[in-house]
């Protein structure tokens, strides 16, 4: 069983329900699809940018570990709780401008480990950071 609502209530309702948090919100990060099987979500560059313009690597990093965990926690369900235990992130390209975008899909989804893989890319397409987390399930 699954903490989501009525079948007839998809993924999206149950994270707008959720919400991503105060950080998150703050970086301007918003969910455009999901579901067990994929997530995405789209962050601005403005505002999250390290003091010679680039995006933060770190920005990255969270929008990864949002898009994760919320993944996990809805693979978890009802009574569940998936929690952070591990991230990694390897940055190939940077941002300058624009709207990045975060597509997070399951590399394992088990009973008591999620690990999520989150490619993060510009406006063009183009791959600018991978990050993998590994969420620990544990019974509330």
């Amino acid at each position: 069983m699954s903490d989501l609502p009525p079948a007839d209530v998809n993924g999206m309702e149950w994270a707008a329900r959720r919400g991503l948090g105060a950080l998150a919100d703050k970086m301007g990060i918003e969910f455009v699809e999901f579901t067990v099987d994929r997530c995405v979500a789209t962050m601005p560059v403005e505002g999250n940018t390290q003091p010679v313009g680039l995006m933060h690597g770190g920005a990255y990093v969270v929008l990864g570990e949002s898009l994760g965990s919320m993944a996990a926690n809805l693979h978890a369900g009802h009574g569940r709780l998936a929690v952070g235990v591990d991230i990694n992130a390897t940055h190939t390209r940077s941002a300058t401008s624009g709207i990045v975008t975060g597509v997070c899909t399951p590399v394992h989804l088990g009973r008591s480990v999620a690990v999520h893989e989150i490619a993060v890319s510009d406006e063009e397409g183009r791959r600018l950071s991978t990050i993998r987390i590994t969420n620990m399930i544990r019974d509330l």
